[in-house]
């Protein structure tokens, strides 16, 4: 099962159950929870450099 980490919270879940996905300069972000997901997509550029 492929895993990776919630750019926002830093959760690590499995990618086939994240709650939602996004995607930022051609990269496809996994998230959590829809909370976690809104709170990216409101600001993409700080999240997907790792500086939340």
């Amino acid at each position: 099962m492929a895993t990776t980490t919630d750019p926002v919270c830093g959760m690590t879940i499995e990618t086939s159950a994240a709650t939602g996905t996004a995607i930022h300069d051609g990269t496809t972000y996994f998230f959590c929870s829809r909370s976690c997901q809104e709170s990216f997509e409101a600001d993409p550029t700080l999240y997907a450099a790792g500086d939340q």
